[in-house]
This record gives C-alpha cells, structure tokens and sequence, in this order.
C-alpha cells in the first residue's frame, strides 16, 4: 500500500501544480498536522484516497472549519484495510495556546485509547504531530517530542510511526529513524512510502 504523508508546509508541487499521474497509486494520505484545511480539502479531492489527519498546534482553525472531505483521528483507534492506526496530535504545551499538552496530559489521552487498543491487540501504525522523546524531537520545549509515546511504542511495537513537527529544514533531523522494530518517519512537506 502507497501511502502519502504530509506535516508542516503545503507542496507547491502538489498544489501549484498538481499532476494526477504521479499520485494515481496512493491508497491513503495521512496529515501529521501544521497544514492549511484547504489545503487537504484540495488533496482529498484530487487524490481519490481516504485523508486521515491528526491536528498539529497550529491547527486551531480546525475546530471551527475542519478540512472538507477528511476524517480527524485524534485520539482514535480507526482501521483501514486491516491496518490499525491510532491518531494523538497536538504538542508538548510551551506557550498556553490550545492542542499542546503536558507530559500527564498526554499520558492521560493515551490512557483513554488503552481499552481501544486492547480490544484490537495492538495496533500497527501510530500518527502524531509532535514526535517521541529523543526519536527524531528538538532541544527546545515546543519542538520536544513526548516520553509518553516512546512507552507506547515500547510496549506495543508498532511498525509504524509517522510524525511531524519538526522541519526537515531545521538542520539535524532525519526522515527515517529505526528504532526498534518500528520505523519512524517524519512526514514534513510530503512523502510516499510503501508498506
């Protein structure tokens, strides 16, 4: 399954100058937040894939004028053609604005999604905005990833984590880390992978 993964800044690429032939295999498009409703609603339309989106902490518009055409999965276990991914946005809390969250905040929503993950005895692909503590995060408080995802991941071993948050642009931060046995991929601007 080719999935597209977007976080942080919109492709001009893909919105200027969108061309249909080089998305034609994407089954699903995933949004790791921090991108602008329109466009995913224009993504949505020329893609002809399900978008699944996590809210980033600057997608405080979105409570009010959610992007058209795609489906929220904060804080949900959703499956999509056997896969399960569980969806938790938003990042660690720095300047009092709404979707950032303390350390027991966050661990505090996870707690709300263990029955949910129980139920389906794991789940294989975790999307979040911010990234896990050390795996891919920054030095600085905003850009810190969570030490709550990293027990997460610990317990249940997911193959996947897709992030956002931190800019590839920013200087030291990979797209792909392995730790693990699961694979951790920062979604910024935009990126296929096949799974």
């Amino acid at each position: 399954m080719k999935i597209l993964l977007l976080s942080d800044e919109e492709s001009k690429y893909i919105w200027d100058y969108f061309n249909p032939d080089k998305f034609k295999d994407i089954e699903l498009v995933v949004s790791c937040g921090d991108l602008k409703a329109e466009y995913l609603s224009f993504i949505v339309t020329m893609i002809k894939a399900p978008l699944f989106y996590v809210h980033g902490n600057h997608d405080g518009d979105y409570l009010i004028n959610p992007p058209e055409g795609c489906q929220c999965i904060d804080d949900k276990l959703i499956l999509y053609k056997g896969l399960r991914i569980v969806g938790l946005g938003g990042s660690k809390y720095y300047n009092c604005s709404t979707l950032q969250y303390t350390e027991q905040q966050m661990e505090r929503r996870i707690t709300k999604l263990m029955p949910r993950i129980w139920w389906h005895k794991g789940f294989d692909i975790l999307v979040t905005h911010a990234a896990a503590f050390q795996l891919g995060d920054g030095d600085d408080l905003c850009h810190q990833g969570f030490k709550a995802f990293n027990k997460l991941i610990d317990k249940y071993e997911p193959n996947y984590h897709f992030h956002g948050h931190n800019h590839l642009n920013y200087g030291k931060q990979e797209r792909i880390i392995l730790y693990k046995n699961t694979k951790i991929v920062n979604a910024f601007h935009y990126y296929i992978i096949e799974i």
